[in-house]
């Protein structure tokens, strides 16, 4: 087949990678095509507008970052509302603060200084001062004590990954953020915020110089979509596009609940944990509370519930324990030795990835690919 490159780049995938590339390509005068297995753009920032709500289709997405030039990156590209993001557990109807702060220690304790918490977590953690954590059980119990670990760890980590706590590996829980003071925001970077108008319309504007074509399955069509491109941009699951060749890497799935309510305010913030292994799901967004001065007389909520991946669901949480990082190293060599196949995002390097680093990785790799050669 002779190949006809109508395209200077496919990109696979209009999640974050894929969009962010898209638009530095067409700024350097690249024609792009875009091609996204879902009916919508956006990936898994996907918002939607339910009667006047930004619902975050995918999960709640809090745009935080250290890095001044992301963020003047995503910020001429959309505007931004300031946001702190506070959370809240819920365990068998006691509520907490999240991070673990003077708030979560009080309401445990009644302790009102952090030396008075100091003390008692100092006391707690020291029965395990001489173990050596062989799971993410015995981790959390020397970085955290008991009560910490069984009021607000063990039955969300369980739901989350679907295993036991004791059978579960210690990386997942290798630092845990202890605040000794009264601050209930969630994260510590300098700038955090929501796009005005949500997700959907900045991912639209970025990728408003290529073609764009949804609900198609890039794998099913590949050796059309490669006659008529100089490069792939891949963003999907590496071991999908090698058609699994070396066997399946593990993820956790999510399925999701969404209700409209009538009441203009359900549960007073963005989003409740639920920490007790007895409720199925492990959290409750509300997504008005995004955002700030939201005075619509309805809310809509959304329940997560963790599920193990099938071929019919959608990965988001990679499984990244010795056999399965073992694994994608496999797939990752592979890649290494094609031509004009670009990997990025974080299904195609079988990493969790906060949505700042998924950008600066895109911006550096476009850069080197596109501006480094005009």
């Amino acid at each position: 087949m002779t190949k006809h490159t109508e395209y200077d780049y496919v990109i696979v995938g209009s999640g974050l990678f894929g969009a962010v590339f898209a638009h530095q390509a067409g700024l350097a005068n690249k024609k792009c095509m875009v091609v996204e297995r879902r009916p919508h753009v956006g990936g898994n920032v996907y918002t939607e507008n339910i009667s006047g709500i930004n619902v975050h289709k995918y999960g709640a997405h809090i745009f935080h970052t250290g890095d001044r030039e992301v963020w003047n990156y995503v910020n001429g590209l959309n505007d931004f509302i300031p946001y702190n993001h506070y959370v809240m557990a819920n365990y068998r109807g006691e509520v907490y603060n999240l991070p673990f702060n003077m708030n979560t220690f009080y309401r445990l304790w009644g302790t009102k200084t952090p030396d008075e918490a100091q003390k008692i977590l100092a006391n707690q953690i020291s029965e395990y001062a001489d173990t050596e954590p062989s799971n993410l059980e015995e981790q959390a119990l020397k970085l955290a004590g008991k009560d910490i670990y069984e009021k607000l760890i063990k039955g969300y980590t369980e739901k989350q990954w679907g295993r036991k706590a004791s059978e579960l590996p210690t990386f997942i829980i290798k630092r845990l953020p202890l605040r000794y003071t009264f601050s209930n925001n969630y994260y510590n970077d300098r700038y955090t915020g929501i796009p005005s108008g949500g997700y959907t319309r900045m991912i639209e504007k970025m990728i408003a110089r290529a073609d764009v074509v949804t609900d198609v399955n890039f794998n099913n069509n590949r050796k059309m979509y490669e006659n008529i491109a100089k490069n792939i941009v891949y963003t999907g699951m590496i071991d999908e596009y090698f058609d699994y060749c070396y066997g399946a890497l593990e993820y956790r799935s999510l399925r999701f609940e969404t209700e409209l309510l009538d009441t203009d305010n359900f549960q007073g913030c963005a989003v409740m944990n639920y920490t007790d292994f007895e409720t199925p799901y492990t959290r409750i967004i509300e997504h008005k509370h995004f955002e700030l001065g939201s005075v619509q007389p309805q809310t809509v909520i959304t329940r997560e519930y963790p599920e193990k991946l099938d071929k019919s669901k959608e990965a988001y949480y990679p499984v990244n324990d010795e056999r399965n990082n073992r694994l994608f190293e496999r797939y990752r060599q592979k890649a290494l030795s094609l031509k004009n196949v670009i990997f990025g995002g974080r299904l195609a390097d079988y990493a969790y990835y906060d949505m700042d680093k998924v950008i600066r990785n895109a911006l550096d790799i476009s850069r080197t690919l596109i501006f480094d050669k005009l």
